[in-house]
């Protein structure tokens, strides 16, 4: 049997499918014409993760279920390609990212917090923690044999070698856990994933995979305030906390898109809605997307017709 006749008899659901995915396929198509064809922010660069057969990662650049829900995970049904990105997201001390980032969450956006992941990777039993212990010492555990962070962020903090060391011990683990939880969101649908990682223009690693970086800014004045207030700290500790990160005014140069947090909470949030509501319009690689739904929905009737044929 060659492949042409494998496909010929299909009569039922697998054809159905088939011609669900042309119909899908000519709306899409007229509704792309219609559209303006710029697409949005053309400030930065446009680098995201790399395709799936040139990348380890490549599985998150694209091949998304056809489907547009604003909110959450994509729909399975509805008749729009797009692929799923990566939007990466910092921000400074006290400059309000986490504020941010709750109203993403709000809006049912996929967020993946490094800092969380940095907290758990640490834990007793893992690799990054036996590493930890093995070039720091016992002396920053507590009782309960968990680390003491607090004890540890006094050493790095003086000694950039060290700091530099306990880098090289997390970033390997927390960028392995990252990218599971990408491919969890991957699998489930969504139109974009927003990775919250402080140190994202420090490092500049992880950037080249991010179609677009987000910087939460608010001014000098307001982000020594802030930190004083929150932390309970003199002028002088809060200073020598900011000075120990790269300026927000430099990283700001860095950052495709800024929601400026220096103001209330309202303004803050309406940034944040006009942020998540161009992300959700955006449109990419069509065919690319239309070429694997047909590759897809072709080995779904192959297989449907090897069923068939063993079991009757």
């Amino acid at each position: 049997m060659v492949l042409e006749d494998a496909f010929r008899p299909l009569s039922s659901a697998p054809r159905r499918r088939m011609d669900g995915l042309r119909r899908a396929a000519c709306a899409v198509l007229k509704n792309r014409r219609s559209r303006d064809r710029g697409e949005i922010w053309q400030k930065g660069s446009s680098a995201v993760f790399s395709p799936i057969f040139s990348h380890p990662a490549g599985p998150c650049s694209w091949l998304l279920p056809l489907g547009a829900k604003r909110r959450g995970p994509r729909s399975w049904g509805t008749a729009r390609a797009s692929k799923m990105f990566l939007v990466g997201l910092s921000g400074g001390i006290a400059s309000g990212k986490s504020t941010v980032v709750a109203v993403l969450r709000e809006l049912g956006c996929a967020v993946i917090d490094a800092d969380v992941i940095a907290r758990e990777v640490v834990q007793p039993h893992f690799k990054a923690y036996r590493q930890i212990v093995h070039y720091f010492g016992t002396e920053i555990l507590f009782e309960n044999g968990e680390i003491n962070r607090e004890a540890l962020g006094n050493i790095i903090f003086s000694h950039p070698e060290k700091r530099q060391l306990l880098n090289s011990i997390t970033h390997p683990e927390i960028q392995k856990e990252m990218l599971k939880q990408i491919l969890k969101y991957f699998m489930l649908g969504y139109r974009y994933v927003i990775l919250d990682i402080p140190l994202l223009f420090e490092t500049n690693r992880l950037t080249k995979f991010m179609k677009y970086t987000v910087l939460v800014y608010c001014d000098p004045p307001t982000q020594l305030s802030r930190l004083m207030k929150r932390n309970g700290l003199s002028q002088a500790e809060a200073e020598a906390r900011i000075a120990s990160q790269l300026p927000l005014d430099e990283k700001r140069k860095l950052a495709s898109h800024v929601i400026d947090n220096s103001g209330d909470r309202e303004s803050m949030r309406q940034q944040v809605l006009r942020l998540h509501a161009r992300l959700e319009d955006s449109l990419d690689f069509l065919w690319a997307r239309l070429a694997v739904g047909a590759v897809v929905a072709g080995l779904g009737g192959l297989v449907y017709l090897l069923l068939r044929h063993f079991i009757s």
